[in-house]
């Protein structure tokens, strides 16, 4: 299928969410968080968790997978699709809910575990930043020493990404040129060849594809988004019209105190002869 969005939250919720495909959601975050074979993760249970009410926003752009690995500690993948100011702060919010639940009433410290929370952007978010994976932790401002090490944030965005060498591709530079759908199935089997995680997911793409239950549900999904899209640039552009408009008339109010002629107004601010002359009326 050409142009498949592989962010689609119904399909990424299946291919990295599903406990029967857990072997590909290791590899994603052993590939992201790179670690090697002796300090890798090696299970991982989710979490079915939804902490957002369903709204417009909430139900067409942001998949939430909540998940405990082995060593306890908490993950958060957040995929976000359309462009959105405040990820930071989302994020933020999102990561100290899940560092919070950990403890019981009553429970020591000493039993939280490190949460990392990732988002996998379709957007530039981060202005001031080059790389399309850029991480954060909790530092001192002049030594740049790390306070602890429980808390960390990624943020991956697909835009900024290009892979420079397919013979000596990381496993973390595999899944995101997967994700990114920037290149073709060809190049994709020859990234498998390194990262055998990536021809299952291609080959559980394929499958999915087939199912036209599935299908149709990602259609559908993908309807909502473009109708999202539309009704925003919809509402920004009536936006930019009444704001013009506002302008306008505040400069044909100026022009009518200074005494300038009704015609001479029309033409400067495009209102019409009618508006001008209501103007007129309203400031006698």
């Amino acid at each position: 299928m050409e142009n498949f969005n592989r962010l689609n939250d119904l399909y990424f919720k299946k291919l990295l969410g599903d406990k029967k495909r857990k072997n590909l959601t290791l590899s994603f975050l052993n590939g992201i968080l790179n670690k090697d074979d002796e300090n890798c993760f090696t299970d991982i249970t989710f979490l079915d968790k939804d902490n957002e009410p369903l709204t417009l926003d909430g139900k067409l752009s942001k998949l939430d997978i909540r998940a405990d690995l082995n060593d306890g500690t908490q993950v958060d993948i957040e995929v976000q699709v359309c462009p959105f100011k405040l990820m930071a702060e989302r994020s933020l919010y999102y990561w100290s809910k899940m560092y919070s639940e950990q403890l019981e009433k009553g429970a020591e410290y000493k039993k939280l575990k490190k949460a990392i929370a990732i988002n996998l952007l379709a957007f530039d978010y981060l202005e001031d930043e080059q790389d399309w994976h850029n991480i954060y932790n909790l530092l001192n401002v002049k030594s740049h020493n790390k306070l602890t090490d429980h808390i960390e944030i990624h943020f991956l965005e697909l835009p900024k990404f290009t892979l420079k060498d397919m013979r000596k591709i990381r496993a973390s530079e595999a899944w995101i040129a997967y994700f990114s759908g920037k290149y073709s199935k060809e190049e994709l089997e020859e990234i498998a060849m390194t990262t055998p995680a990536i021809k299952e997911a291609v080959e559980f793409e394929d499958t999915f594809l087939q199912d036209k239950i599935e299908r149709r549900a990602y259609e559908q999904r993908e309807k909502a988004i473009r109708d999202y899209y539309s009704y925003m640039n919809a509402f920004k552009e009536e936006g930019i019209t009444l704001g013009m408009k506002k302008a306008n008339i505040n400069t044909a109010i100026n022009l009518l105190k200074l005494g300038v002629d009704v015609d001479t107004i029309v033409k400067g601010t495009g209102l019409s002869i009618q508006d001008v002359e209501a103007l007129k009326i309203k400031i006698k």
